[in-house]
């Protein structure tokens, strides 16, 4: 049932307000449950858009942002530090590849792409070299909402309106073991005239284009490619670090590392807005100058903001516990023996797991797409049933926080065999 929405105060994102049902009001939430205004609970699924990797209301985060606060909420980030945002960001720098060094503090994912972006360009500006300015993708890629998140992501509805305003990307398909050859010649044929800045990437998994996975050794090879003709490699795991992919980092999966990576979602457990984008000393270096004109001109407001920096080095000390370590273990091999369940099942028509990560893709009449019509029946009867499942389209993927229990895994599960169940007579014959 839908109801006018015009009168209301709030412009919600990602919803059509004259189609959309009123939202669902929740009032509090507690670990992997969202307790509804009118008494209905949820299983948070998908950690609320991904952030909440520790589930909600954890104790030991809130209780590091409140001693913050009553120390220091916030200090102007230009000229002046503090022990937050520098102890963070010797803890991030730590569990990292070794050839990351430095942390640029932002406050979003689509952010942390805008600043790799512009690392990337003016990293070769400083140098004089004004010819490399190209920049390459993955198909179905989707990086962020702001100008240079959208150019480099994949032209669809979501940003048609702003498409000549947009720069221009040369675009390759995912790997996998079919295409992998003509992929690397593709990228071959476009790095060889010495003009390509950046090739930036979602590691393993590109969570909006459809949680769609590719193997951590075809993007090895692009990487190699990539590096052998001088183009910096921008890894985007605003959705897959922390955890997300069995490991802390989806880069950990690879041997040929990326020169600039770009982190948020569940940096601070879901409390706090913060955005990094980490690089190698090389990128820092083109910076570091007695010339101010090549200083990096970039920042904002809530710059390193002490409170987020205090819940991201209790959530990545959460993160890196032995007990969220095993979580993390326990969900990825629950993922994978439900998938065996149902992999037979006519109405699944892929599979795909990365860590705690987990995507069925259901066989509709219609073909594979984030406005798949079966979604909104599929999320309303999710909800119906007590679970928070967004679905991609035809694509229902669990994200659950790592605390996550044992019987609330399986209950979603069950609602997914509910789903397939009551849904499957509209399955390709």
């Amino acid at each position: 049932m839908t109801k006018d929405l015009n009168t209301d105060p709030i412009w919600y994102p990602f919803t059509q307000m004259k189609l959309a049902a009123p939202p669902i009001h929740i009032e509090r939430a507690k670990d992997c449950t969202l307790y509804g205004k009118d008494g209905k609970e949820y299983i948070d699924a998908v950690s609320s858009w991904w952030v909440n990797i520790h589930g909600h209301s954890n104790e030991i985060i809130a209780k590091r942002i409140a001693e913050q606060a009553l120390k220091m909420e916030h200090i102007i980030f230009a000229g002046f530090t503090h022990s937050p945002a520098i102890d963070f960001a010797k803890k991030l720098i730590a569990i990292l590849p070794e050839n990351i060094t430095k942390v640029f503090f932002s406050d979003n994912g689509s952010t942390a792409v805008e600043v790799a972006l512009k690392m990337a360009l003016q990293f070769w500006y400083n140098q004089g070299d004004k010819k490399k300015t190209k920049i390459i993708a993955f198909e179905n890629a989707y990086h962020g909402d702001t100008f240079g998140a959208m150019s480099v992501g994949a032209k669809s509805t979501f940003n048609a309106a702003f498409e000549g305003h947009l720069f221009q990307v040369d675009y390759l398909p995912t790997p996998n073991f079919e295409n992998i050859e003509i992929v690397k010649n593709q990228l071959v044929e476009l790095v060889k005239h010495q003009d390509v800045a950046a090739f930036i990437f979602e590691p393993l998994v590109q969570g909006a284009g459809g949680m769609l996975m590719h193997e951590a050794q075809h993007l090895d090879q692009l990487i190699q490619i990539a590096k052998q003709n001088n183009v910096i490699c921008i890894a985007d795991e605003v959705m897959t670090g922390f955890g997300r992919t069995g490991k802390n980092f989806a880069i950990n999966h690879l041997q040929n590392q990326p020169d600039i990576v770009c982190l948020s979602k569940g940096i601070t457990g879901g409390f706090m807005p913060l955005g990094v984008t980490v690089c190698a000393q090389p990128i820092f270096d083109a910076f570091y100058s007695n010339n101010k004109a090549k200083t990096f001109f970039h920042g904002h407001s809530y710059t390193a903001n002490p409170l987020s920096c205090a819940a991201a080095i209790a959530s990545l000390e959460i993160l890196l516990s032995e007990e969220c370590q095993l979580n993390i273990h326990k969900i990825a091999q629950s993922h994978s023996q439900f998938g065996e369940t149902i992999k037979g099942e006519p109405f699944v028509k892929t599979l795909r797991q990365q860590g705690t990560i987990l995507a069925i893709e259901l066989n509709t009449e219609e073909d594979s797409s984030y406005f798949n019509t079966i979604r909104d029946d599929v999320y309303e009867f999710c909800l119906n049933e007590g679970v928070l499942l967004r679905p991609l389209g035809n694509t229902i993927y669990i994200m659950s926080p790592y605390c996550i229990k044992s019987e609330e895994l399986k209950k979603v599960y069950a609602v997914i065999e509910k789903v397939i169940e009551k849904f499957k007579t509209k399955h390709k014959e």
